[in-house]
């Protein structure tokens, strides 16, 4: 009986001289957190999207009362939102260059070579798990709208050829659309950047425009008529280097065979967009 007495005044005595340590430390220690971050994240928009580069609206708010972001990196919030930020904390607005989700594949139906019918789950992750949705090509767009249905933002629909199609007004580059993507056909693109390519195939010639007529063909026409160092060949794909090389223009893209690489003003494949709003395909359960 003693000897459990002796233990639980030693473990109360442990107890109270680390709680007393924890209260100095927090006496002492506390990093008291600057006021203005409250401010400034009940004028953000809350969508905690992550499109500015940071976990949440939280975490932004931080960055931009200590000077690292500007307010403009938000790219959810509208401009009187911003205007009201940056007069609250007496900073510029900023200037925040428009990125949107641009898509890697022009295959789509009557394009890309089927050879079995998919009747699984209505789902990209499904169908890439089980023989690749019966597309020929490994690489292309399933068309089954995981990515519209990961937008938030209302951003995304598919077309009349179950390609997804991003309104650049509405995309906030956010990159949930990235994530929910099997195949990694979305990169998130400064809108500035209109050379695009639309194919993630690195086959060549005909073994490429035998599984897509709309696949690359690795024939290069589109380095070769670029401006120097700006579209190199890797792969048997072309790479776009902005910083690399000369200017963009669209004489890239004029020789290109199959449309593998087009140059996109607004838009990606507004050649297939249905006839009518009707025709519009959302994916959502």
């Amino acid at each position: 009986m003693s000897s459990m007495l002796v233990a639980a005044g030693v473990m109360g005595g442990l107890g109270l001289f680390f709680g007393s340590l924890l209260a100095l430390a927090n006496r002492f220690l506390k990093v008291e957190e600057d006021p203005r971050i409250d401010a400034v994240e009940k004028l953000l928009p809350g969508s905690n999207c992550g499109a500015c580069g940071q976990p949440g609206c939280r975490a932004f708010a931080e960055q931009v009362v200590g000077g690292a972001e500007p307010p403009s990196r938000c790219t959810v919030s509208s401009p009187g939102g911003l205007e009201a930020i940056a007069d609250f904390l007496g900073v510029a607005v900023g200037a925040a260059e428009k990125r949107v989700a641009r898509i890697h594949c022009g295959g789509g139906l009557g394009r890309a070579s089927q050879l079995a019918s998919y009747e699984g789950f209505e789902s990209c992750g499904a169908a890439h798990l089980v023989g690749g949705g019966g597309l020929e090509c490994s690489w292309g767009c399933l068309g089954l709208a995981d990515c519209v249905r990961a937008c938030t933002f209302d951003a995304m629909w598919m077309n009349a050829s179950r390609l997804p199609v991003v309104d650049v007004d509405k995309c906030t580059a956010c990159g949930d659309c990235v994530e929910a993507c099997p195949r990694d056909l979305i990169d998130l693109m400064p809108l500035a950047h209109r050379l695009i390519v639309q194919c993630r195939a690195p086959l060549a010639a005909e073994a490429a425009r035998r599984i897509c007529s709309a696949a690359c063909d690795a024939c290069a026409r589109c380095a070769a008529d670029a401006a120097p160092g700006l579209i190199q060949m890797v792969g048997n794909l072309p790479v776009v280097d902005y910083a690399a090389g000369g200017p963009a223009a669209p004489e890239a893209t004029f020789r290109c065979p199959t449309g593998a690489i087009r140059w996109v003003v607004g838009e990606q494949f507004t050649e297939d967009r249905p006839a009518a709003a009707a025709g519009r395909f959302h994916g959502h359960a």
